[in-house]
């Protein structure tokens, strides 16, 4: 089996910064988004860690990311009582393009796709995957308008709820991490704090963190634990009933965190933290699961949409690297199993409250820094991250 066409399923930020990837290290490659526009998740707003932004230096995506949101260079940590426990510098401070970046989900997926296109890389809407047919000589998916598209590998980068999972996987699915997530933005009160600062609330009732904009707009999440929300109450939940049901636990506290929920408007959006269960099958055939579709975490660590750019450099170098495909994708699961099957552990530990064992030791973010390296040959060295 050879490689030169790869299919990617899902125009997020797995599956578009994976078509950068591949396009750079040389392969052939077409992007599938079952979305009718570039943004599906327009709401939630994100970090990228200095993890996440060192993955997008080496597919030369930076510029077109530093364009948007803004920047995070340090943690700050507050009591119930809003007295300040610790303030510290956060990720790598002193590389501008490796800062912490805060900005809008919807923002970096219509960015990274129109650097895409800019590439020549083709990125088709409203291709909504039905069925994927893995054969001896190549893989076919399968579009719910009639419409197919064969190459030689297929990359499943279609988020929580992956299409190309089910085809490879069908018992694993998502599973509720313990808490439901509220997101918000609001222009009408900007809390006191440094620039450039993240800032963790330890509430009572919720965990809340806020970060707020060099032009005024604070964004703000709530996490609560508890049973999760009924679907049909999150898909038609408004913005008052969001409000009613969070203030309660924040006015509790004596910090800034009710005031800047009461302000917000319209934006105001929630949902059920879920995650995918640790060694769950990411690969059959000519199928490869990434990103979400493989490895999604709760948002507590705030690591998932660094730890699928990370994916996205790590396979395209795979490929480029080893010897066969076979040998690529089994190199590319050896590299990042450990790393992100650690990040779900802990994230899902902070979600539940439950103690992250000590034997799940962090992984090093010097190898990491290697093994993203463009130029580093990854078969060569073949070392676990």
């Amino acid at each position: 089996m050879g490689v030169a066409r790869v299919l990617v399923i899902g125009g997020g930020i797995a599956g578009t910064a994976a078509a950068l990837a591949l396009h750079k290290a040389g392969f052939e490659t077409a992007v599938h988004e079952a979305h009718p526009d570039s943004a599906e998740d327009i709401g939630a707003f994100l970090t990228l860690a200095s993890n996440g932004m060192r993955a997008l230096a080496q597919l030369d995506a930076s510029a077109a990311v530093t364009a948007l949101g803004f920047p995070l260079t340090s943690l700050r940590v507050l009591d119930d009582m809003g007295a300040e426990l610790t303030h510290a510098p956060m990720g790598e401070v002193s590389e501008p393009l490796l800062q912490y970046r805060c900005l809008r989900r919807g923002d970096l997926n219509t960015a990274l796709q129109a650097e895409a296109w800019r590439r020549g890389i083709p990125v088709r809407h409203g291709a909504r995957l039905a069925s994927v047919e893995d054969g001896p000589h190549g893989v076919t998916a399968h579009f719910a308008d009639g419409t197919t598209a064969t190459g030689d590998l297929l990359i499943g980068a279609d988020g929580l709820n992956s299409a190309v999972r089910r085809s490879i996987s069908p018992g694993t699915r998502p599973f509720y991490a313990g808490q439901y997530v509220f997101y918000g933005y609001t222009r009408a009160a900007s809390p006191p704090g440094a620039d450039a600062c993240i800032t963790m609330v330890r509430g009572s009732g919720a965990a809340f963190g806020y970060a707020v904009s060099p032009d005024g707009e604070a964004y703000w999440f709530a996490r609560v634990s508890g049973d999760p929300l009924p679907a049909e109450e999150v898909a038609q939940g408004t913005p008052d009933h969001w409000r009613d049901l969070l203030l309660p636990l924040l006015r509790k506290d004596a910090t800034p965190a009710a005031d800047l929920v009461g302000a917000t408007g319209e934006e105001l959006m929630v949902t059920n933290a879920t995650e995918i269960p640790t060694g769950t099958p990411w690969r059959s055939g000519r199928v490869l699961l990434i990103g979400d579709a493989a490895h999604a975490a709760s948002p507590a660590t705030g690591q998932g949409a660094s730890m699928a750019l990370e994916d996205a450099v790590v396979l395209a170098k795979s490929l480029r690297d080893a010897p066969d495909p076979d040998a690529a994708l089994a190199l590319y699961e050896a590299l990042r199993r450990p790393r992100v099957e650690h990040n779900i552990t802990v994230s899902g530990n902070i979600s539940r409250g439950t103690p992250t064992p000590s034997a799940a030791a962090r992984p090093s973010e010097e190898d990491l820094a290697r093994l993203l390296e463009w130029g580093a040959d990854l078969w060569a060295e073949r070392r676990p991250l």
